[in-house]
């Protein structure tokens, strides 16, 4: 019989039609969405950014590489603040179970890289069997001996990937696990920030305590001078009572932040990985003089490498697309290739014996020819769930932008913010200065000494509280460009601890 193939039977035309086979099953090639970028953010200053002779929009750089790759706290030069950190990074459990996840990730990917190449198997047995006289080709009733069979065998099977089955199962798991890893490193910058910030917080309550405690003394110190006023008859006990009053109020108010510490302590033992009970932070306040670094701000078009939720929902698109070549894989024959070598004797001596061998060599070709509709359902499914991680990676941008512009702004505000504070409290200070003198000097009323103290207080306790959140605001801003200030940077995924 005079064998023929399909090239040779349709010459030419074979050519286009495998490459038409071959590329409908294919992974579509992944077009990258568009997203609208702005040139610059809108809370950076204008001179800020500058224009290339070819009017291309460019930032002046500022470099920073005297700092380690991805330890951006360092900037803040704050030995408690990095002390906490690598604790953070070592006992964190919600870190341990990311790294954890990319690791299986990674399984998974390695269990679809098997599928490359051929599987080898080998197998040995032994079995006592009784076969009937029809088994064993006798007449009825003829009386069969039960035998015993030894038998090893080697068998080795693959896949001919024709259509992209296991190449695009490949693609798919590849990109599940870089999504896994940068996936990985955003908790990793979630838990360092909240770590910075959750410091930054504690120090700031403990400069509001601080505060607090100031003002009791302040307020002991007025009803020890007014007992003495009205003992002498200066005063009458309306006065005293008030005093007494004040005093009290600045103790109860001084032990309510005591219990909002304790929240922010145990807060931070947790994000460390310890106990509350086996952790201490100590009295720290956040002090006017504790410089906050200057964070360049960068294009907007660079966030887009640097963020790794972007990075997350970008791997996420191409395992999408990559399924859709796993479900059009289905729609075509699969092509295996098997066969096996090995012995198969009635004695044990005997199995490797050359007179005992067998073999076996295979193909086979399955296709599905009736499926009600399945391998097509499969590949709409594959679609869709490309179009939602397309809209899911859009939204991720439009998210990554509005935190940067709200954390600028936040800034600049808190600081306008703080500059008018402070010179409220230069002004607060003095007034209540003023307010003490006259009235130790019995030339003004308790009343006006109180209102004056009163609003010191409050001025003090706004200059600390906005000294936190422009600290804590700083920590968002570079939260929200991705953790550092060069492009690319991340950490490398531990291995099991």
């Amino acid at each position: 019989m005079k064998k023929t193939s399909i090239i040779r039977d349709f010459g030419p035309a074979a050519f286009p039609l495998v490459a038409a086979l071959l590329s409908a099953c294919a992974s579509p090639a992944l077009v990258q969405p568009r997203v609208e970028v702005p040139a610059a953010y809108k809370e950076v200053p204008a001179e800020a950014v500058h224009t290339a002779a070819d009017g291309t929009p460019w930032k002046q750089a500022r470099p920073a590489e005297h700092q380690a790759r991805g330890e951006w706290w360092k900037a803040f030069g704050d030995p408690g603040l990095d002390a906490l950190e690598e604790q953070a990074g070592a006992g964190n459990q919600d870190l341990v179970a990311a790294a954890a996840r990319v690791r299986q990730a990674r399984a998974i990917a390695g269990i679809a890289e098997a599928g490359r190449v051929p599987q080898l198997g080998l197998a040995a047995g032994a079995q006592r069997q009784q076969l009937s006289p029809l088994e064993a080709r006798q007449p009825a009733g003829t009386p069969v001996a039960p035998g015993n069979a030894y038998q090893a065998r080697l068998g080795a099977s693959y896949e001919v990937d024709l259509f992209g089955r296991v190449a695009s199962s490949v693609a798919a798991a590849h990109a599940d696990a870089g999504a896994a890893e940068a996936t990985y490193r955003s908790v990793l910058l979630s838990l360092q920030a909240d770590v910075a910030q959750t410091y930054f917080r504690l120090r700031a309550l403990d400069a509001e305590l601080a505060t607090a405690e100031d003002a009791v003394r302040l307020r002991e110190r007025s009803v020890q001078i007014t007992e003495r006023r009205f003992a002498l008859g200066d005063i009458g006990e309306f006065d005293l009572a008030r005093a007494r009053t004040e005093l009290s109020g600045a103790r109860a108010e001084a032990v309510g932040l005591q219990r909002q510490r304790a929240s922010f302590e145990h807060a931070l033992a947790v994000l460390l990985g310890k106990p509350p009970a086996a952790f201490g932070a100590p009295s720290r306040p956040l002090a006017q003089a504790d410089q906050l670094p200057s964070i360049p701000a960068g294009l907007p078009s660079t966030l887009l490498e640097r963020r790794p939720d972007i990075a997350a929902a970008q791997r996420g698109m191409e395992a999408a697309n990559a399924r859709i070549g796993v479900a059009r894989a289905a729609m075509f024959p699969a092509l295996s290739l098997g066969g096996s070598a090995g012995s198969v004797a009635g004695a044990a001596g005997d199995v490797l014996s050359w007179s005992t061998r067998s073999w076996l060599l295979g193909a086979n070709l399955g296709l599905s020819l009736l499926d009600g509709g399945h391998n097509r359902a499969r590949i709409q499914g594959s679609e869709a769930a490309l179009e939602e991680a397309v809209a899911r990676y859009r939204q991720q941008v439009l998210v990554a932008f509005a935190e940067v512009e709200d954390k600028l702004a936040g800034g600049r505000i808190l600081a306008e913010q703080a500059a008018q504070t402070e010179q409220a409290l230069v002004s607060a200070r003095r007034a209540a200065e003023l307010a003490r003198k006259l009235y130790d000097a019995g030339r003004s009323g308790y009343i006006e000494l109180l209102d004056a103290q009163r609003n010191l207080a409050t001025v003090e306790r706004s200059a600390v509280r906005l000294r936190g959140e422009r600290a804590i605001t700083t920590v968002a801003l570079i939260r929200a460009l991705g953790g550092g200030w060069e492009q690319g940077q991340g950490a490398a995924v531990p291995a099991r601890r």
